[in-house]
């Protein structure tokens, strides 16, 4: 099975293109699924980041609050990095399981749909990188419309990942994604050409 790593940045469009892949058929393993699983109470991780980062990122339920976890780990590096190496060996055993399932089911292609791909020098692991790319300008006015973040956090949260002109130059594949879903659609399907 060739299995292809799909990474972008904040704002590029990543998930859209990997909902894209699913509509197409195309098996889409979603890290970020297993990391917010992983921050749930039945899963390991939890009581691990709640020793670490103490109950102010509880909400009143006693569940975290992602929100407030994350205004913590994108102030610091550091604390970051311990909640990444918390959540990441989770997440990778999650991903490796989904991935031999897709596997002994016949599938002949399938993407990992993971943010911190260059991040976390993951490129090895596959047979292709496949980036989602749109410059920083576009980013910050799709989250500031999408999430309804200050500019700020904004910038200290692409600040933590390696810049898009960088992961450009990382990749394999480039889907540009700058306009319409019928343009992204296009770049998508002949993206899928090159691959196959």
């Amino acid at each position: 099975m060739l299995w292809i790593g799909l990474t972008g940045g904040m704002g590029t469009g990543k998930s859209t293109v990997a909902s894209i892949l699913r509509e197409l058929g195309y098996p889409v393993i979603d890290a970020d699924a297993f990391s917010h699983k992983s921050l749930e109470r039945s899963s390991e991780c939890y009581n691990h980041v709640v020793k670490l980062f103490g109950d102010q990122i509880l909400d009143a339920k006693g569940d975290i609050d992602r929100k407030k976890l994350g205004e913590i780990v994108f102030s610091n590096k550091r604390d970051l990095t311990k909640l990444e190496n918390i959540i990441h060996p989770y997440v990778q055993k999650k991903a490796d399981e989904t991935r031999r399932e897709y596997e002994s089911s016949g599938h002949k292609i399938a993407f990992y749909d993971v943010p911190l791909l260059f991040e976390k020098e993951l490129q090895n692991k596959f047979d292709k990188t496949v980036l989602v790319y749109a410059p920083n300008d576009l980013q910050v006015q799709r989250i500031v419309h999408r999430d309804n973040m200050n500019i700020e956090e904004i910038q200290k949260r692409i600040a933590a990942q390696i810049s898009i002109e960088d992961k450009k130059e990382m990749a394999d594949v480039v889907i540009n994604n700058l306009g319409s879903i019928a343009e992204l659609k296009k770049e998508i399907n002949n993206t899928l050409k090159e691959l196959i």
